[in-house]
């Protein structure tokens, strides 16, 4: 269903705002998930493995087996459920965590008016 004139123009105005007020949101919301079908699958394969290799040491009552089994699974849906590594992290480089500067002021500025300061 095509939109009308108008509302095709309340949308571009409504992306414009959001990339104004909040581009780090934009950029993200811009780009696709990044979950690789590789991952995905290899993720997958290694769950499968050690759920059997679990159901074995059940199965033989060796317990050891079985908590190898359940590492392998865990890793295997940890992979599966990852996102991709971007940016910095991906070139080996520490990532540097970014908070906003505004956030301390406004809020001090939010407490000494309701202080009376």
């Amino acid at each position: 269903m095509a939109l009308s004139e108008r509302e095709q123009k309340l949308l571009d105005e409504l992306e414009r705002g959001l990339y104004e007020s909040d581009a780090n949101l934009a950029n993200r919301m811009k780009r696709p998930s990044g979950r690789s079908a590789k991952k995905l699958v290899g993720g997958a394969v290694l769950a499968i493995m050690g759920l059997s290799l679990l159901i074995v040491a059940v199965v033989l009552q060796f317990a050891p087996m079985g908590a190898i089994g359940f590492l392998v699974m865990l890793a295997g849906l940890i992979l599966a459920s990852s996102g991709p590594s971007t940016g910095a992290a991906a070139a080996g480089q520490p990532q540097k965590a970014t908070k906003p500067a505004s956030s301390k002021s406004s809020f001090e500025e939010r407490w000494n008016r309701r202080t009376g300061e």
